[in-house]
């Protein structure tokens, strides 16, 4: 597809022979971006059928994020270990594995009956999950002579941008059509398909440097780190943050845990995690900006079928439809971005991507309660052409300068930092959301004071519709009373929705000057060379 862009520079057709599995490449490229989907797809699927798990379960907003955010720490505890795992165990029963794994956990997952029983499957199926991501990436990189690498990626990349945005979609229609277990039953006819393919067509990689000890006390410290700080991000906000001594004795294990586990990687002679990869200054930007993009991406796409549903009264499958334009938006973009990889510069391009991005947010922040369909077409379609602009220059720029040995460890260190990036925005925007309606709904009532002539008047107008239709007195006052707070309610969620969303938008503007400081050389016709060293 066009002309290769910046690649590995382990990965010039000069010093690679062709891959064995080269024949089988488009097979392979298939079979891991169906793996791909299904691991992305399910962390955004759940979104829609919130409300409904919140009923069925009996949950709050905030221990319902745990569903979504399990699995995504999960998914951010595999991710960097994939590289190791897939050299461990050998990459074509590893990714075969993984599929299994995950394949079983979404049975269970739609059998919850509890939300403690659900939170632990979708963890179990993060599990799996994780591996699929980094591990698809690698083997792309590997069987794909450099020339192809914009077709490869932009098949890949499809999986990974449109899976999270088409994911409330196709989640509102099974939710509404069936019910909300049947998004983890969809996983398993396609989840068998996968998993038969991989274990025809994929081999293991010919750059794996098999380790024979297992690094237990850095996925230890590495699972005790994140775990623990994801949960301080989760209950900071019910707990009052610091003024909590859980939450101080939380912040305090997780660090003290990854400052351990980083020296611990730095100083093993058997490393879990390549740490050292982030010397290069052109990937570790590369990961910072993609935990940017993770982060708004993730958040936005947890609070838009909340508002949807909670404040204009959106079905989930209406929630979806309102949604699938953008997803189509990013597939085109992405699309189109694949045959431009290497003929231009991808920085400039990313960039308008942000700005985009963040436009589509300050659109976002103008929706009101009475917004309808039409009004959400133009702003999200922005946002998915936005995601497009992004994606694929980032993704191709971040390992650009490294080693084809180092790319299975390197991609799995990307994959977390969007991963750990998306977990951070779906707790922050749960948490922030709280916040500004309690914020907003004070500021409203102070403007609705007991005995105000306005106040009453408003309420003797309602008193005597209900009274017309049989109601005594008293209980029309109480009827009166409780609809004007519920449409306080109302409008104070409307505020604090429109300041999210502008949040988010002014926190994807800080990738810029990241872009900008990123190297991009273009690459020689043909692949014969590589893009940096």
């Amino acid at each position: 597809v066009g002309m290769a862009g910046p690649v590995p520079s382990g990965a010039s057709t000069a010093t690679r022979d062709p891959d064995p599995s080269y024949p089988y490449r488009w097979i392979i490229a298939i079979t891991v971006t169906l793996a791909s989907i299904l691991e992305i797809l399910d962390t955004s699927i759940v979104n829609v059928a919130v409300p409904h798990m919140m009923g069925s379960l009996g949950a709050t907003l905030d221990q319902i994020t745990w569903v979504s955010t399990g699995y995504i720490v999960a998914n951010v505890i595999v991710l960097p270990v994939t590289g190791w795992m897939s050299s461990y165990f050998g990459r074509r029963r590893y990714f075969a594995g993984s599929i299994a794994l995950f394949t079983i956990a979404s049975v269970l997952c739609g059998n919850a009956h509890s939300l403690t029983e659900l939170v632990v499957f979708r963890i179990i199926q993060g599990l799996g999950g994780g591996a699929l991501l980094s591990t698809a990436q690698a083997t792309l990189y590997e069987v794909f002579p450099p020339e192809e690498y914009g077709g490869a990626m932009a098949i890949f990349g499809l999986g990974v941008m449109v899976g999270p945005t088409l994911g409330p979609t196709l989640g509102g229609w099974i939710t509404d059509t069936w019910s909300w277990p049947w998004i983890f039953y969809i996983n398993v006819p396609f989840g068998a398909l996968a998993f038969v393919l991989s274990l025809t067509y994929i081999r293991d990689s010919r750059w794996a440097r098999r380790v024979a000890s297992v690094d237990w006390l850095g996925l230890a410290l590495l699972a005790t780190g994140i775990g623990t700080l994801q949960t301080m991000l989760e209950r900071g906000e019910r707990l009052e943050w610091f003024a909590s001594r859980e939450i101080v004795t939380l912040l305090v294990v997780g660090v003290c845990s990854l400052v351990a586990f980083v020296w611990h990687e730095l100083t093993t002679e058997h490393p879990v995690i390549q740490l050292r990869i982030f010397s290069n200054r052109q990937f570790a930007t590369g990961c910072v900006v993609g935990m940017i993009l993770g982060l708004c991406l993730y958040a936005t796409v947890f609070v838009l079928p909340v508002y949807l549903q909670s404040s204009l009264g959106f079905t989930a499958n209406q929630t979806g439809m309102v949604i699938l334009p953008g997803a189509l938006a990013s597939a085109f973009t992405m699309a189109i971005m694949a045959r431009q990889l290497g003929r231009v510069d991808g920085r400039p391009i990313a960039i308008i991507g942000a700005v985009m991005f963040a436009f589509a947010m300050w659109q976002w922040s103008h929706f009101t309660l009475q917004s309808g369909t039409d009004d959400f077409f133009g702003p999200l379609v922005v946002r998915g052409v936005a995601l497009g602009l992004v994606f694929i220059p980032l993704n191709n720029l971040a390992v650009a300068e490294l080693p084809m040995s180092q790319i299975g460890a390197a991609t799995g260190l990307y994959n977390l930092m969007r991963q750990l990036g998306g977990s951070i925005g779906i707790a922050l925007s749960a948490n922030v959301l709280t916040r500004f309606i309690a914020e907003a709904r004070a500021a409203l009532v102070t403007h609705l004071p007991v005995g105000d002539p306005q106040v009453e008047t408003r309420l003797q107008g309602m008193m005597r519709e209900m009274m017309n239709h049989g109601a005594t007195p008293a209980m029309a006052r109480a009827r009166a009373l409780g609809g004007m707070a519920r449409e306080v309610q109302r409008q104070a969620s409307m505020l604090a929705f429109e300041k999210v969303f502008l949040l988010f938008g002014v926190a994807f503007l800080l990738a810029v000057p990241l872009i900008m400081s990123l190297r991009w050389r273009p690459a020689a016709r043909g692949g014969g060379g590589s893009a940096a060293h």
